[in-house]
């Protein structure tokens, strides 16, 4: 192609030498193909781009960002605008395919994700592996392979906190900073029933023994129809003598300590 070709308003530039046409620019398995085409040998997708690649939403991140990378010690490739890179050994185990990629393992993944997430992200991300792929014993195994350096004191940290029945990284995230706080740890997905048994509803967090549950309100909670059913239960669930309380993204992240002092004081009755 010649460089007037590539200064089309159709094509987009994605660092020196690597360009995509404008209608797949946002699409990451095309950044993805590009980015590997002008990589070193041996270079590994990794990071934040694995988590992806493997159907993690890591929270409190950019949704677009540069493709992450792992190439060797030696390497003396450099970042540039569309990848991120990072120098570290990898073995073959902890090297695997998907969607036709060489990507870092899930376990792998969790570990260097450790290096660079915050604990509430990082406990999003140890939460949905445990559901789609891993097992506690596979993530201490992988610890256990690296077990010093920076993010070890995090990844053990965080990994007695993870709970695969979490059903948002934001409720994740929410435990977190709860856990942080010394809360007591609350029960995840708790039915509630009245007296009688029937069923009133599902809690996000909930501590049964102080008769106090926690909500942690998405945007699907927005819709009509939603809304309108969170409030009907709301109801039954106060005449059934429970505290109920209800946060967005916007009080866990906007104002994290007002949340948990809410906590704190409704568990003290």
């Amino acid at each position: 192609m010649s460089d007037k070709q590539l200064r089309h308003r159709d094509v987009v530039r994605l660092s020196r030498d690597t360009y995509l046409p404008r209608s797949i620019a946002r699409d990451l398995p095309a950044r993805i193909a590009a980015v590997l085409l002008t990589a070193p040998p041996g270079a590994v997708v990794s990071h934040l781009t694995a988590a992806t690649l493997w159907g993690i939403a890591v929270p409190l991140q950019e949704a677009e960002g540069p493709v992450h990378l792992t190439v060797g010690t030696g390497s003396a490739v450099r970042a540039r605008q569309d990848r991120s890179i990072h120098r570290r050994t990898t073995s073959d185990a902890e090297v695997t395919r998907t969607r036709g990629f060489p990507v870092t393992s899930p376990e792998r993944t969790w570990r260097d994700l450790a290096m660079v997430l915050t604990p509430p992200a990082l406990l999003a991300v140890t939460d949905q592996l445990l559901v789609q792929r891993c097992t506690v014993l596979q993530l201490r195994a992988q610890l256990a392979r690296h077990p010093s350096g920076r993010g070890s004191a995090r990844a053990r940290a965080v990994l007695p906190v993870a709970d695969p029945r979490a059903e948002s990284p934001m409720e994740s995230v929410l435990r977190w900073l709860l856990h942080a706080a010394g809360l007591p740890r609350p029960v995840l997905q708790h039915d509630v029933r009245d007296p009688s048994g029937r069923f009133l509803g599902r809690a996000d967090l909930a501590w049964p023994d102080r008769m106090v549950l926690v909500e942690f309100d998405g945007d699907i909670h927005r819709q009509r129809d939603v809304f309108v059913n969170d409030l009907r239960r709301q109801n039954q669930l106060i005449a059934a003598g429970w505290t109920v309380l209800r946060f967005t993204s916007a009080d866990v992240l906007g104002r994290p300590e007002e949340v948990v002092a809410e906590i704190r004081r409704a568990l003290r009755g």
